[in-house]
């Protein structure tokens, strides 16, 4: 899996948990689908120790969510 970042009009590649996605997948904060393997039951978001990626990918996956929460793609909390 890799991750898209831009940043000063630049784009920087990644490569991410080959276990759960294949390696041309691209990481984007509106793939849902793909975010909610970072989300636990309750909506918060796992701890890199529980995925397994670097602290680096682990920031860029948190500002996806963050991003996708405050769109409103993704719930804040959710209810039972």
């Amino acid at each position: 899996m890799k991750i898209l970042k831009k940043s000063n009009n630049e784009k920087k590649v990644m490569n991410l948990l080959k276990k759960q996605v294949k390696d041309n997948d691209i990481l984007d904060y509106k793939d849902i689908d793909l975010l909610k393997k970072y989300i636990n039951d309750q909506g918060k978001i796992l701890s890199r120790r529980s995925t397994g990626v670097k602290s680096k990918q682990q920031k860029i996956i948190s500002k996806y969510i963050k991003r996708a929460r405050t769109i409103g793609l993704l719930p804040f909390l959710k209810k039972d």
